[in-house]
């Protein structure tokens, strides 16, 4: 007796998706129009990403009601 042969029905890539969701979550504060690079720190770690700006988690930051929404998602309830 043979076996069956199970196809994928979608194009997705063989990634998990628990992978895919934090490559979209790193890519989310990445490359903004608003970077100011922090003088305080290394001038190697000048690469845009937020954690890096001048202005990351301050008021200051345009953006700072996404980095806290993103927070809160973290909290256990």
């Amino acid at each position: 007796m043979r076996g069956s042969v199970r196809l994928p029905t979608h194009a997705s890539p063989a990634i998990p998706r628990e992978v895919r969701v934090a490559e979209e979550d790193e890519s989310r504060f990445y490359g903004r129009e608003c970077y100011v690079f922090n003088p305080a720190l290394a001038t190697a770690s000048n690469d845009t990403h937020c954690t890096h700006c001048r202005f990351y988690l301050t008021s200051r930051c345009p953006h700072i009601d996404e980095f806290l929404d993103d927070v809160e998602d973290l909290s256990p309830e």
